[in-house]
């Protein structure tokens, strides 16, 4: 089985660019995952991107099965997008290798409309413990890979303030998503306030 993780670098090369850092990080029991920082072009309040790559050498597991499919399932990265220079965002890169590692230590399925809790703020003095899935093929278009294999899908990550995540949890993704597009919602602002959710 030829390795994923080549294959999707390069998509994440071809998509953003030359990445400026990159940091791995290995827990327990899983494989290594790397998260690699795509700079913003020159400006600033230019959009950073962090996406993660390893989590897609294995595909997600049903929790319920009995055993693992080795081959077939569903694989993901993540990416994450934000402006550079309102926030120390560089410290986001084991948060993000902890969420990318979930389906390995916890045999969870990430896909979109989940939300994904790290328990602590994604950056230093983050409004954010916890990111909303959103759905891929934007940013990043799915790598088709060689049948019996999933395609790898890259899945943006929308930070959540703790209140939207509540919210989300009664109300559901979409209406989330919609509350935020009716309220002008900047999502990419590192240090936002809560949209409204009376």
């Amino acid at each position: 089985m030829a390795d994923v993780l080549p294959l999707v670098e390069a998509r994440l090369r071809s998509a953003l660019g030359e990445p400026d850092a990159r940091a791995a990080v290995t827990f327990l029991g899983t494989d290594r995952i790397e998260v690699l920082r795509f700079p913003a072009a020159g400006q600033e309040g230019g959009i950073v991107r962090y996406a993660t790559l390893g989590m897609s050498a294995q595909p997600m597991a049903d929790p319920t099965a009995p055993l693992a499919d080795p081959v077939k399932g569903p694989r993901a990265e993540l990416v994450l997008s934000v402006r550079a220079g309102l926030a120390d965002t560089g410290k986001v890169l084991r948060p993000l290798a902890v969420l990318a590692a979930s389906p390995q230590v916890e045999g969870v399925i990430v896909a979109p409309g989940a939300s994904l809790d790290v328990g602590e703020a994604l950056w230093p003095g983050a409004p954010f413990t916890s990111v909303l899935v959103a759905e891929p093929g934007g940013l990043v278009e799915d790598l088709e890979l060689d049948a019996p294999l999933d395609p790898v899908r890259f899945l943006p990550l929308l930070p959540m303030t703790p209140n939207e995540a509540a919210w989300k949890r009664v109300h559901g993704a979409q209406a989330l998503q919609e509350r935020w597009l009716t309220h002008g919602t900047d999502l990419r602002d590192p240090s936002r306030r809560s949209v409204p959710l009376e």
